[in-house]
């Protein structure tokens, strides 16, 4: 008698892993990622968890950094058709939600329109997990009843001129000036509360609380780098370091008038 067996049909698990910290991941995202053949990993997932992987696991590093593309989003979406059409369990591991600013949608659409299923893990996004490290919540009773996630590349005029609201910013340290500047054209009050994340939830968290007419000098100042999350508005006020750290001091200022941290 002839045995035959039925190949193994492959899979892609776009799984959030969350801001940074291994220990954020949902159990169900842990679950896929251990048992995956293949994991396709960016810059800002939890990394650590890389080295609970089998040996045998396929790990492609496809991270990108600004400027720096390792593959560009086309190249990630066949990849992921190329692996699972093989037969493999893959893992696409992704900072924060796969589906807030992640082109999470983007590589499940791909991978359906060539046959392959898809499951879709959420995640903490960093829009929100990242300012709850400095003890920045987006709402709060009197202050802030809703919140605006954008790219710091957005169109700025869709964002509520409302004092309750928050805006959260990814990716927007190269754009803080020009962002500043527009929100204050656009309506918004130059004493807003302004708060920078750089490496939220990592061993080297920095934080800047300033003001949106500062902010900008402020940043170049003390050298912002990303990866950052920006959030304006009042909540700001919540942080763990406000007022101690404010620093609205542009480089014009007298050096005794900063209150910083540095």
């Amino acid at each position: 008698m002839t045995e035959h067996t039925t190949p193994r049909t492959g899979h892609v698990a776009l799984i959030g892993g969350g801001p940074a910290q291994p220990d954020l991941i949902t159990h169900r995202g842990h679950e896929l990622l251990m048992a995956a053949d293949v994991v396709v990993a960016d810059r800002l997932g939890p990394r650590g968890l890389l080295d609970e992987l089998r040996e045998d696991v396929e790990v492609i590093d496809v991270g990108k950094t600004p400027g720096r593309h390792t593959a560009t989003q086309d190249e990630i979406n066949a990849l992921l058709v190329d692996r699972a059409s093989r037969g493999l369990r893959v893992a696409r591991l992704k900072g924060g939600d796969p589906y807030v600013l992640g082109r999470g949608s983007e590589e499940r659409e791909h991978c359906r329109r060539h046959g392959i299923t898809v499951e879709v893990v959420p995640g903490i996004t960093s829009a929100v997990g990242v300012p709850a490290e400095a003890g920045i919540p987006l709402t709060h009773r009197g202050l802030s009843r809703g919140f605006t996630v954008i790219t710091g590349h957005d169109d700025l005029d869709v964002v509520p001129r409302s004092e309750q609201h928050t805006l959260v910013i990814l990716m927007g340290v190269s754009t803080l000036r020009r962002t500043a500047t527009q929100l204050m054209v656009n309506g918004h009050d130059a004493s807003t509360p302004v708060a920078i994340i750089e490496s939220g939830g990592m061993e080297d968290q920095r934080v800047t609380l300033s003001r949106l007419h500062a902010v900008a000098d402020v940043a170049a100042r003390r050298q912002v780098a990303n990866p950052a999350v920006i959030v304006v508005g009042a909540v700001v006020t919540l942080a763990d370091d406000w007022p101690q750290q404010l620093d609205t001091a542009t480089p014009a200022a007298p050096a005794a008038a900063a209150l910083t941290s540095l």
